[in-house]
């Protein structure tokens, strides 16, 4: 068992020991999120601290804790609070609590985000579904020995973010009345925020938002044969198309004005994708 496995493997014992609630979703909250798992129905909840080897995010706003709960009559397993590469942790840390969830029974992972809007015509307040991502800017979770009880050593990443999972994403938007994006989603290591020349290689390579987490979580989700799903929120426009400099009062600010519509559509689509997988239809 390499350092990797045997990590994980107490992390998940360490869960166990305290709670035996299974998930059906796994869903990791971005900035203005924070809150939404408060508001389920939540059956327990476990602090980072108390999970033996657990990374502890250090992000302000972060709750840093599992809530376990349901969505309507989903059980899920929420994220308060995220791994992220810039805070000094191994890559195979920051995607820790992904393939913990898995292991508690999750088969699905929700990922959301606060993201710099490049895509033209994009607002502050807008959301956007990821259709396809660009990680080759951080390193791969899924680097060193393999871990064969997760997935295979060259795994195929042709379709990340599930198309079923996009279709009940753009129909729960359009009921609710929310306008939604789409477009490309590329991870930056951080934590500085982009320079317009770095904007500017980013649009030239086909990205349409760009943050600082979410591509290495979906890729280790998909090493494990998660389907995956992924909204970004846009808290900010990016570095050179913004006209004024950027600060992370701003995101979180712009993040929680839309919380109210996020938490909406989170949940619609939460139900909704419980309802096409019992009725074989997505």
């Amino acid at each position: 068992m390499n350092s990797v496995s045997e990590k994980l493997t107490k992390c998940y014992e360490s869960v166990r020991s305290r709670t035996g609630f299974t998930p059906k979703a796994a869903l990791i909250l971005g900035s203005g999120l924070g809150d939404y798992a408060d508001g389920i129905r939540v059956e327990d909840t476990l602090d980072y601290h108390d999970i033996g080897g657990f990374p502890v995010s250090t992000v302000q706003g972060h709750k840093g804790r599992f809530i376990f709960g349901y969505v309507g009559e989903v059980p899920v397993v929420c994220m308060q609070g995220r791994i992220h590469y810039y805070e000094g942790y191994e890559m195979s840390d920051v995607v820790l609590p992904v393939r913990l969830m898995k292991m508690m029974g999750a088969e699905t992972l929700f990922l959301t985000n606060a993201a710099g809007g490049i895509q033209l015509g994009m607002r502050a307040g807008d959301f956007m579904l990821i259709k396809g991502q660009i990680a080759s800017f951080v390193p791969s979770p899924l680097r060193g020995p393999n871990i064969d009880e997760l997935g295979v050593r060259f795994p195929d990443m042709s379709q990340i973010y599930d198309p079923g999972l996009q279709r009940i994403v753009k129909r729960a938007a359009v009921k609710l009345g929310i306008e939604l994006r789409e477009g490309v989603y590329l991870q930056l290591p951080g934590p500085q925020y982009e320079s317009p020349q770095e904007i500017a290689m980013c649009r030239t390579l086909g990205a349409d938002a760009v943050g600082m987490s979410t591509a290495c979580e979906a890729v280790a989700a998909r090493h494990m044969g998660m389907r995956v799903l992924g909204i970004s929120c846009i808290s900010n426009l990016a570095c050179g198309i913004s006209p004024v400099p950027l600060s992370h009062k701003e995101v979180q600010e712009v993040a929680d004005r839309v919380a109210p519509q996020f938490k909406a559509l989170v949940t619609e689509v939460i139900i909704n994708m419980a309802k096409e997988q019992e009725e074989g239809g997505c």
